[in-house]
């Protein structure tokens, strides 16, 4: 037998009364009641008895509120001094239909005849009766709701936030790690931004670093870039475990860029620009310029410019690039603008003896993108060489970090970094005066974005 029970006692002796043993139960029989036993300031919670309508509250309970379906009212019992009420709200959903709490008759909350509304998401109270004067005091307000976190959490990086989404941001190697995955399945697909390194310059400039972004519509709507790739296509899914980023450094002069990587996702490195003697542009994520060819000192004879090289090399879906300009062909010679991720490079431009200027060509413009908050814009390719006997423009670079090229006596300059913009070409005297030395491409980034409340 596992309970005892007790109709009368009556102890005239001795300082200690006790009922039960260990293990044993002492229940009061049907109708009794107890006193003297007090309580602790804590409740017994209703969990077997979740609240959905209008109800009056009993003294030493608490009750769990569940105002989803509509507002209504929880009753205070009469109050005795000591008596004690708990409230919580059951479905986070206080802030959309309130619960109103209301005192017996005339009795007061807080020393106020009249109603209490707790009308904040989350909230959970605690109400003790006092006396005629304060009447029910809130000795507990809560109104932090701690929960179990539902969304994707994930460390690596440099991490920013905006609005409901974090931001982790690679300028060098590193580990995304993804350590809880989301409730929600369609916020595990993340977006991310994969840029290569820039292609080093020569005489051509050099092509950007492939650039590969990828958004997960309909959960993110970020102002993306044209070669955006929406969900499902672009199919980046994470689990919980570490992801290696690789971030491409920039080419050295005449050398392409190195690749950078996220998962699934390989962002060639853009191609180095080509060098004297028709020399090609490299292929890669964007390509490299056309170079050119010198006749022999001191009166250069005319000759055809190198071809620029290829963009979008190894191929994907949007595309990660352009090709780049083809050098120069005529009397005075260029090179041609680096590929950039939304343009072509431009052809450099000649003429005959004593005709009009020449210009290096271009850089491709590269593209803008708003996956950090605000609009950035990156791989844009170089600009290529202008033969500096005749007077005339260096190539430009590219929108998003493309190098210019050197003007007469002076260098190219270097794509910038964390864009992956190719390097601006050197300055040239096809003759016995030294060329000024082009400039290296830009390092890549890797940005990865996802919601996470």
């Amino acid at each position: 037998m596992s309970k005892i029970e007790v109709n009368t006692v009556d102890v005239q002796c001795g300082s200690t009364l006790t009922l039960g043993s260990s293990g044993k139960t002492v229940q009061l029989a049907t109708g009794a009641s107890q006193s003297g036993f007090g309580r602790t300031g804590t409740v017994d919670w209703q969990t077997s008895s979740i609240k959905t309508s209008t109800f009056t509250a009993a003294n030493g309970e608490g009750y769990f509120t569940n105002t989803s379906g509509g507002a209504f009212t929880m009753n205070l019992p009469a109050g005795s001094a000591g008596a004690i009420v708990s409230v919580v709200d059951y479905t986070n959903t206080f802030q959309t239909n309130a619960l109103t709490i209301s005192p017996n008759g005339s009795e007061k909350i807080g020393g106020i005849a009249a109603d209490f509304v707790a009308s904040t998401e989350g909230q959970s109270l605690t109400f003790v009766y006092v006396d005629g004067t304060e009447g029910w005091k809130n000795v507990q307000d809560s109104t932090s709701n701690a929960t179990g976190n539902p969304n994707l959490v994930a460390t690596g990086g440099t991490i920013t936030t905006c609005g409901n989404f974090k931001i982790h941001t690679f300028t060098g190697p590193g580990t995304f790690t993804v350590s809880q995955i989301s409730t929600t399945a369609a916020e595990n697909t993340v977006g991310y931004q994969v840029v290569g390194g820039g292609g080093g310059a020569n005489a051509g400039g050099g092509g950007a670093g492939g650039f590969r972004e990828g958004r997960n519509v309909p959960i993110d709507n970020f102002t993306a870039s044209p070669l955006v790739a929406n969900a499902p296509t672009n199919a980046i899914t994470v689990t919980a475990t570490s992801f290696p980023i690789t971030v491409g450094g920039g080419g050295a002069i005449n050398t392409a860029g190195a690749v950078s990587t996220f998962s699934t996702i390989t962002s060639a490195g853009g191609g180095e620009g080509g060098t004297g003697s028709s020399d090609a542009g490299g292929n890669g994520g964007s390509g490299g310029g056309g170079g050119f060819q010198c006749g022999p000192a001191p009166s250069p004879s005319p000759s055809g410019g190198g071809a620029g090289g290829t963009g979008n090399t190894p191929p994907v879906s949007p595309l990660q690039g352009k090709n780049g300009g083809q050098g120069g062909s005529g009397y005075y010679y260029t090179g041609g603008g680096g590929g950039g991720a939304s343009a072509n490079g431009s052809t450099g431009t000649t003429t005959t003896p004593g005709g009009g200027p020449t210009s290096g060509g271009n850089g491709g413009a590269g593209v803008s993108s708003s996956i950090t908050g605000s609009s950035v814009a990156r791989a844009g390719g170089g600009g290529g060489m202008r033969w500096t006997q005749n007077p005339g423009t260096p190539g430009q670079g590219g929108t998003g970090g493309g190098g210019n090229a050197g003007a007469a006596g002076a260098a190219g300059t270097a794509g910038t970094v964390n864009t992956g913009g190719g390097g601006g070409a050197r300055s040239d005297f096809c003759g016995p005066t030294a060329a000024q030395p082009a400039a290296a491409g830009g390092s890549g980034i890797v940005i990865i974005r996802y919601k996470f409340k």
